[in-house]
């Protein structure tokens, strides 16, 4: 046999191993003042290291955000795959994302507002939370030429209430419920 066939796998446990040090660094402070010296140091590994598996800090964080955005969409997909109407559905699972970005002290850092926005730039140009979002929208049985349109208005208002939260949970409950899931579910049936 040629070659290592357990390269791959130690590559992507490495890079995991990286992640997660960024992860701590992200509870620790503001997600935005994380620097790449830093994720080395907390990984354990020299810059060096690290730069071979992220070329820069855009690239490990696009990397973190995938990672985690894959997680949250199957945490809450879980969570709300019992819901029957596709309206109650996606209204649930927007709270329930909400509520878990909320909870988790390095994915809310990404949010604060004492710094740069960088959750909604990393939201906005994510091709990964794009494709999660319209995937979503498509198995509620919204699919059609606007799916792309509706899935990035889902994301920009979940960001906003990320960044400028409602009141209360029940406050952002009903805003969804009277303006954003009509919206989706309106624009689909045209």
């Amino acid at each position: 046999m040629a070659g290592d066939w357990l390269a791959d796998r130690r590559s992507e446990a490495a890079a995991d191993r990286i992640l997660d040090a960024a992860e701590r660094l992200f509870t620790e402070r503001d997600a935005a003042s994380v620097g790449m010296g830093d994720v080395a140091t907390a990984a354990g590994c020299s810059r060096a290291t690290l730069y071979r598996y992220f070329e820069n800090r855009d690239a490990l964080y696009t990397a973190y955000v995938h990672r985690e955005t894959h997680r949250v969409f199957r945490d809450v997909g879980e969570r709300v795959r019992t819901t029957g109407d596709p309206g109650a559905r996606l209204l649930d699972a927007i709270v329930a994302a909400l509520h878990e970005v909320r909870e988790n002290p390095a994915l809310a850092s990404w949010f604060a507002p004492a710094q740069r926005p960088i959750g909604g730039e990393m939201a906005e140009r994510s091709e990964v939370i794009q494709a999660l979002t319209e995937a979503y929208l498509r198995a509620l049985g919204w699919d059609d030429d606007r799916v792309e349109r509706r899935a990035r208005w889902v994301v920009r208002v979940m960001v906003s209430l990320l960044t400028f939260p409602g009141r209360d949970d029940a406050d952002e409950r009903a805003m969804l419920a009277e303006f954003l899931v009509p919206a989706v579910a309106t624009a689909s049936a045209r």
